[in-house]
């Protein structure tokens, strides 16, 4: 095994992710924060802010051991929540997988070490009638307004992602037919129905924006703008949607993807078909969308405890 120093391993690795596979910046700081942590775990000062750095810079990669991993998740655990535990055991298995592959070492420690085990959290939805007072709440006047109305409303009728709504043109949308052309990921692309209410708030948004500016973008361009007239960031709408979900006081926090587990729950308490609602999410698995059917027979479970005289 090489006896070159973890630290400077942990350096070369990083570098091959930034030149080879060209990671963001954001991904290489926090594979970096999780595998300096194992590096500050294996010089003895683990609940140091950085560890000793003359132990730090002592530590070599041979050092590092399958029971020495082990250890460092014992460590963690109750420390952390499983699904950090996991993405930092994650980390690791990367990294030995590169020492491995250029042969600075013999064997992947992490080989047999087994990921923790975590529950997928059930979507947070809105009922019918909150999902209702939540559009209603929005004024349905002045250009921002309408606006706001518009997003909200293609939001829950379509179910779309928000970078998926943020990304929409106005080429994208056919009124007639009531359909609009999204973008998912992968840059897999899908039409999606938009109801009759959606299609309504967006003719009054773009109307009432045509005779405020003119034709700000004649050649179409974004669907959503902001007050520059520039298209509006995902980052924007889901401040939108907080700002209404306060203001008519809901129960639970909501975001963006709120209203997309909204919809794909209220599809499925109505009847529609599993793999009709996968479509219209653009879920490359179905399992994914099956998180939508738990929610729906926890509630019917909660009605049944509730109402049955021999439950």
């Amino acid at each position: 095994m090489s006896n070159e120093l973890l630290i400077e391993s942990i350096d070369r690795f990083l570098q091959s992710l930034a030149a080879e596979k060209g990671y963001s910046a954001h991904t290489l700081r926090a594979y970096r924060a999780d595998l300096e942590e194992l590096a500050v775990y294996m010089a003895g000062d683990p609940d140091s802010a950085d560890g000793d750095g003359q132990r730090l810079a002592k530590v070599r990669v041979d050092q590092v051991d399958a029971m020495q991993i082990r250890a460092y998740l014992g460590y963690l655990h109750g420390r952390n929540r499983k699904t950090t535990i996991a993405r930092k055991l994650a980390a690791i298995r990367s990294f030995f997988r590169h020492l491995l592959k250029y042969q600075l070492i013999t064997g992947n420690p992490t080989e047999a070490i087994r990921t923790p085990k975590h529950g997928k959290p059930l979507p947070v939805f809105l009922s019918v009638d909150d999902m209702f007072r939540l559009l209603e709440a929005i004024p349905a006047e002045g250009l921002l307004g309408l606006r706001n109305r518009a997003m909200l409303e293609t939001l829950y009728s379509s179910g779309v992602r928000v970078s998926e709504l943020a990304g929409l043109d106005v080429e994208d949308v056919d009124m007639r037919n009531g359909l609009i052309r999204v973008l998912g990921k992968g840059s897999k692309e899908r039409i999606v129905p938009i109801g009759a209410k959606a299609v309504q708030a967006i003719a009054a948004y773009r109307e009432m924006l045509l005779q405020e500016t003119g034709d700000p973008l004649p050649d179409g361009g974004a669907l959503f703008l902001n007050k520059n007239l520039g298209r509006l960031t995902t980052r924007s709408m889901a401040r939108v949607v907080d700002r209404f979900a306060r203001a008519c006081g809901l129960s639970v926090p909501l975001s963006p993807h709120g209203l997309r587990h909204s919809f794909a729950t209220h599809l499925l308490d109505a009847g529609a078909d599993l793999r009709a609602v996968q479509e219209l999410l653009g879920h490359r698995s179905l399992s994914t969308t099956q998180r939508y059917t738990h929610v729906s027979i926890d509630r019917l479970m909660a009605v049944y405890d509730k109402a049955h005289p021999r439950r």
